[in-house]
């Protein structure tokens, strides 16, 4: 059947649960799932989208309009933009010891969600293996003081200290590669292994995806499971605007003595001032310059020729 013999077919709403290259699953307002594709210049579609479809035949649709969108939540290195959700309210960062998560991993991922406007929690998984709250001392209880919310659990054991959290949310859960999304997802999902392998072989011929996944909770509550990677790029994020994607900078932000303040090395720089006195934290002025020296970084690079890819950002992606 050719997409133009969906005229006149009868359009209905359905949310994009999963994404295989130029094919997606739709999950209906009946909740039955079904294999599209897009029609003409939709534009990206990503997990958690609300899109209107045309039935073309048994299982099958095709994506007329994508709707406005709540939230975007995305990556990108010098070279690419990567969505990973729309329409969540919240992101579950999760991290760990093993393998251990750096403060510049969780400032970067920060800093798009603050960009993006979608609240963040950060989860440290697997505290069986850090009985001495190492993790919380050394990276998390920075971030509590600034008022992001922090959760401890053991998915292994038990993921109900996070159930509250996820209540009436749709929550996006991102991480390093190995931090435990998946068993928190399975702990969460039952039988999402199982749904997971359903979802990818309707009509796509794939049996595993790397791509952003979406599971129902209950009637009021999403959650999405995306892919493991070990960096997260804020290209996207305009130079300019970086310093406010750092919640405690907000306040001195238009205090400098210079309107065009970078805040790395002006005179009068309000938030060095700040950080001399003690009051800003000096790791965190730090990566803030570090993230804005790569994105200028990028910036150049675009204007001449790569012999070789931007390591730092690449996009490593694990199932």
């Amino acid at each position: 059947m050719t997409p133009a013999s969906t005229t006149g077919a009868r359009r209905q709403d359905a949310q994009v649960i999963a994404s295989h290259g130029r094919r997606f699953v739709v999950e209906a307002e009946d909740g039955t799932l079904l294999s599209c594709f897009a029609r003409g210049r939709t534009g990206a579609i990503v997990c958690g989208d609300r899109v209107s479809i045309a039935p073309l035949g048994p299982g099958e649709a095709v994506i007329e309009a994508v709707h406005p969108r709540s939230s975007l939540v995305y990556r990108s290195d010098g070279r690419r933009e990567k969505p990973i959700a729309a329409n969540v309210t919240q992101a579950v960062l999760v991290v760990a010891t093993v393998p251990r998560t750096h403060a510049d991993f969780v400032d970067r991922c920060l800093a798009a969600l603050e960009h993006a406007g979608v609240k963040p929690l950060l989860v440290q998984n697997k505290i069986d293996l850090d009985p001495d709250r190492v993790l919380r001392r050394e990276l998390l209880a920075d971030y509590q003081a600034l008022g992001y919310p922090v959760c401890e659990l053991c998915a292994h054991a038990s993921v109900e200290p996070l159930r509250p959290a996820l209540a009436g949310e749709a929550s996006l859960l991102i991480g390093q590669s190995g931090v435990g999304k998946s068993t928190i997802v399975n702990a969460l999902v039952p039988g999402a292994a199982a749904r997971t392998g359903s979802v990818s072989r309707v009509k796509t011929g794939r049996h595993t995806t790397t791509h952003a996944q979406l599971y129902r909770l209950d009637a009021r509550s999403a959650i999405i499971d995306s892919p493991g990677m070990h960096q997260f790029g804020v290209h996207h994020i305009p130079p300019a605007e970086l310093a406010a994607c750092f919640v405690e900078f907000r306040p001195l932000l238009g205090r400098c003595r210079f309107g065009d303040c970078r805040h790395v090395d002006e005179p009068g720089c309000a938030l060095a001032e700040a950080m001399d006195r003690g009051e800003l934290s000096a790791q965190r002025l730090q990566s803030y310059r570090r993230i804005l020296r790569s994105l200028a970084n990028a910036r150049s690079s675009a204007r001449r020729p790569q012999p070789g890819g931007d390591r730092e950002q690449e996009y490593d992606e694990q199932p």
